[in-house]
């Protein structure tokens, strides 16, 4: 009989939010032979929580196995409750890491950080630079990169790449998308087709807002595009249409964003912050430049633009580095973990 697994995190794409890595892995785990039980679609955050913890209580005779999805914040203490529950039901479970934040947090939560990282039979992340950024609580955390269905994007070599830029993640302060705004400043008037794409969510702290009142101040916002959020079947049609992709983010950890851009191909300028470098490496598969920065981006950018061979180096070789991640590896890896940790489980009598 196939075993049973609770996923925990949030599968909120029907409500607008980006698509998130774990609603991603419920639908290929099932394909491999696991039942799956998913929570949470409800997008009101206390009532998210509540269906979390009731769901882990409320159907402990349902599944065998859980994985809960760990960030900062908040949505850490979340996590500790459901893993509360997990423990007092006696189900074994795998914690995976996310956020570029949760180092910090850490540094100000060690103990309750310590205590939920070693609580759980496993402990993943997809990011190597979060892995040794909180090894000291922990140091057998396993490295399982987010995955792409690399078959959903075509593949284009730069090779002479247009001024046709995109961003793509959600509207708030933490990705500083007015950035991109002001690196299209800098370049419109020395590249007069340029054009910025900007796709994504709005996150309801005004940086949508922000990034049309800069556009407008700056005299750019005939060069910018906002189609706002889109269906995760339509992004590889948008990264298709753009060569150079900017990720402004001041905070990050493994962004699938940039990965989709690397598996299309675009030349990939990004700030160099948290495990971006750890994707990202400067002139191979893209740029790097510091945070809070953008005439160095635009500086990155004239570069891919200008100089014979860079794009079509860090064209080719994005590619290359999102074929390691493609779907199929990545859901193998979670097989055989989930079915490990299960076993060792029961050997002790849980579940």
């Amino acid at each position: 009989m196939s075993e049973t697994v609770l996923i925990v995190g949030n599968f909120l794409s029907a409500s607008g939010w980006t698509i998130n890595v774990c609603e991603e892995l419920a639908p290929r785990l099932a394909a491999t032979g696991w039942r799956v039980v998913a929570t949470s679609v409800e997008p009101r955050r206390w009532r998210r929580l509540t269906d979390m913890v009731f769901t882990a209580y409320g159907r402990k005779n349902d599944y065998t196995i859980a994985v809960i999805d760990v960030y900062s914040g908040r949505a850490f203490f979340w996590a500790e409750a459901v893993c509360a529950v997990l423990r007092r039901v006696k189900k074994p479970y795998v914690l995976v890491l996310h956020g570029g934040n949760l180092p910090r947090f850490a540094q100000r939560w060690p103990g309750r950080v310590r205590r939920l990282l070693r609580s759980a039979q496993a402990v993943t992340t997809p990011s190597q630079y979060l892995r040794n950024a909180v090894a000291s609580y922990r140091d057998d955390i396993r490295v399982v990169s987010n995955g792409l269905d690399l078959q959903a994007y075509n593949f284009r070599l730069r090779s002479h790449p247009q001024p046709r830029l995109l961003w793509m993640r959600a509207f708030h302060d933490i990705y500083n998308p007015t950035m991109a705004v002001h690196v299209l400043a800098r370049l419109a008037p020395e590249i007069p087709g340029i054009q910025l794409t900007m796709l994504g969510p709005e996150r309801g702290d005004g940086s949508l807002e922000s990034v049309r009142q800069e556009a407008a101040r700056l005299n750019v916002s005939d060069r910018l595009e906002l189609p706002g959020a889109v269906p995760k079947a339509e992004v590889p049609r948008w990264l298709e249409k753009a060569d150079v992709f900017l990720n402004t983010t001041n905070v990050d950890n493994t962004p699938v964003s940039v990965l989709e851009a690397m598996a299309s191909g675009l030349c990939v300028v990004s700030t160099d912050v948290g495990g971006v470098p750890y994707v990202v490496h400067q002139e191979s598969n893209g740029l790097l430049v510091p945070p809070r920065d953008p005439e160095a981006m635009a500086n990155a950018v004239r570069r891919v633009l200008a100089e014979p061979g860079l794009a079509e180096r860090i064209s080719f070789n994005a590619r290359r580095k999102a074929e390691t991640v493609d779907w199929p590896a990545i859901v193998k890896e979670w097989d055989s973990l989930l079915k490990k940790v299960l076993s060792d489980a029961k050997g002790r009598g849980w579940s």
